[in-house]
C-alpha cells in the first residue's frame, strides 16, 4: 500500500477576506470543489462575510467566517488559530495581499501548521504587498504566481526570493465553458440574431477600467449602431458607471446584467470580449471567453499576452489607449471569418495549457511536496521551472528571474 493511502486526507485551508463573484474567487471555489478528497480534504476561512461564492460553496465543504470584526480586530489571530487547530491543519494558503495574506500566515506559524502558502492574483493595486507582509516571507514555504509573466512579477517587484516562486497556471473547466448555440441567450436578452456584441466580465471596481469600455462602446456605435454591449458583473461602482453610460447617451445599448451565474450562456451570445484594466495578472474572464470560442480584445498588461496572442487569439492594445481598443474591437466586429479562426485557436491553446484540471494538479502536487520535506523526507528545492513543468506534464523554461 502506499503512502498516500495510508494517510487521512491532508486538511487544506485557503484564508481569503470574503467570497464575493470575482475572478479570484471563482478560481478558489472551483480549486476546492475539484480537489481529490481521497488525499485533501479543504476548506475555506472568510476573515470577514462569506459573500454568495461562499455560501454556494457552504454546501459543499466547511467555510468559516466573521473572524475580523473590524481593521484592527487583533482578536482574529487566537479565532484563526482555533481553526487550524481543530483538527490540527496541514497546510494553509492565504488568495490574494493585505489582511488575509498577514494574519493567516501568522496564525499558521503559531499553529506549527507545516506548509504555508500565499497565492497572489494581481501585479499591483489593490493586491500589492506591501512592507508588512514581506517581512512574513521567511515564514512562508511558496508564493504562487498565476502565469510565467506575474511569477517574475513576485520575484522582480515584490523581491521574493525565486526559490519559493511557483507558477500555477489559472483553469478552467473546458467543459462548462466550451461554444454555445448564441440564439437562445440572444432571444432572452432581447438581441437581435445578427447585431454585433460586445462583452465584458469584470468586477465593477476602478482597476477595471469600465471607463474606456463604454467610452470606447459610444465610438463604435458611430460606425456599427445596432452593437449591444453586455456588462457582466457587480461591485460598489454600478450605479456611477449606469449614470456614465447615460451621459455618453449609449443606455439603451448597454446591458449592466450584475453577477450571473450563466456566465457561459452569455459568453455564446458575445461576438468579442473585451477586457480593459490598467492592471491583472491572468484573468479569469479571458480564459473563460477563448475556452467558448470568443476572441479577445485586452489591453497589454500583466500575463494578459500570454493568453491573448495578438493577431492569434485576439488583439491587444496599450493599457488606457481608447482608439486603440476602439480600433481593435471594430476591425474583429467587422471580419467573422477572424473571430471564427481566432477563438477556435483561442480554445486549443486553453484546452492545452489552461484547464482546470491542470491548475488542480498543480496545487495538490506543491502541497504534497512541501509537506513532505517538512516530515523529513529527502530535502527538496522547488524552482519556478520544475512546478510549471508539472503543470503543464512536461518541460517548461523558467518563469522567474534568475537569483
Amino acid at each position: 500500500m502506499n503512502e498516500l493511502s495510508e494517510m487521512r486526507p491532508r486538511r487544506v485551508l485557503f484564508v481569503i477576506t470574503s467570497m464575493p463573484v470575482g475572478g479570484a474567487e471563482t478560481l478558489l471555489a472551483n480549486l476546492v470543489r475539484t480537489m481529490d478528497r481521497r488525499r485533501f480534504s479543504p476548506e475555506v476561512v472568510c476573515l470577514k462575510q462569506r459573500g454568495p461564492l461562499g455560501e454556494e460553496l457552504a454546501a459543499e465543504v466547511p467555510v468559516h467566517f466573521g473572524l475580523l470584526r473590524c481593521k484592527f480586530d487583533l482578536h482574529v489571530l487566537p479565532r484563526l488559530w482555533r481553526i487550524l487547530r481543530s483538527p490540527p491543519a496541514d497546510a494553509v494558503i492565504t488568495v490574494g495581499a493585505g489582511d488575509k495574506m498577514f494574519w493567516g500566515r501568522i496564525a499558521a506559524r503559531l499553529a506549527g501548521v507545516p506548509v504555508v502558502a500565499s497565492a497572489l492574483h494581481s501585479t499591483g493595486w489593490p493586491d500589492g504587498v506591501g512592507r508588512l507582509n514581506r517581512l512574513l516571507t521567511p515564514w512562508t514555504d511558496a508564493f504562487i504566481g498565476v502565469a510565467e509573466a506575474h511569477a517574475r512579477h513576485l520575484v522582480e517587484n515584490e523581491r521574493f526570493p525565486p526559490e519559493k516562486v511557483f507558477t500555477i497556471y489559472n483553469g478552467v473547466d473546458c467543459q462548462r465553458f466550451q461554444p454555445h448555440d448564441a440564439q437562445p441567450v440572444r432571444r432572452e436578452l432581447g438581441i437581435a440574431p445578427d447585431a454585433p456584441v460586445v462583452g465584458i466580465l469584470a468586477a465593477l471596481r476602478p482597476e477595471k477600467n469600465h471607463e474606456l469600455f463604454l467610452t470606447g462602446a459610444a465610438q463604435v456605435l458611430r460606425k456599427l449602431p445596432q452593437t449591444v454591449f453586455l456588462v457582466v458583473g457587480d461591485g460598489p461602482r454600478r450605479r456611477e458607471l449606469e449614470l456614465l453610460a447615460q451621459q455618453h447617451s449609449i443606455a439603451k445599448a448597454v446591458r449592466f446584467l450584475g453577477s450571473r451565474s450563466d456566465v457561459p450562456r452569455l459568453l455564446a451570445a458575445c461576438d468579442v470580449v473585451a477586457l480593459t484594466s490598467h492592471n491583472e495578472a491572468a484573468p479569469v474572464s479571458i480564459l473563460e471567453a477563448l475556452a467558448s470560442g470568443v476572441p479577445v480584445v485586452a489591453s497589454d498588461v500583466g500575463s494578459v499576452r500570454e493568453t491573448v496572442i495578438d493577431g492569434h487569439t485576439g488583439r491587444l492594445f496599450p493599457a488606457g489607449d481608447l482608439a486603440a481598443f476602439v480600433a481593435a474591437t471594430l476591425e474583429l466586429l467587422s471580419d467573422p471569418a477572424a473571430r471564427r479562426r481566432m477563438g477556435a485557436e483561442g480554445r486549443r491553446r486553453v484546452v492545452e495549457s489552461w484547464s482546470l484540471a491542470a491548475m488542480v494538479s498543480g496545487y495538490e502536487q506543491l502541497i504534497e511536496r512541501i509537506h513532505r520535506s517538512k516530515n523529513g523526507a529527502r530535502k527538496h528545492e522547488f524552482p519556478m521551472a520544475s512546478m510549471v513543468a508539472e503543470c503543464r506534464g512536461g518541460d517548461a523554461p523558467a518563469v522567474g528571474a534568475t537569483a
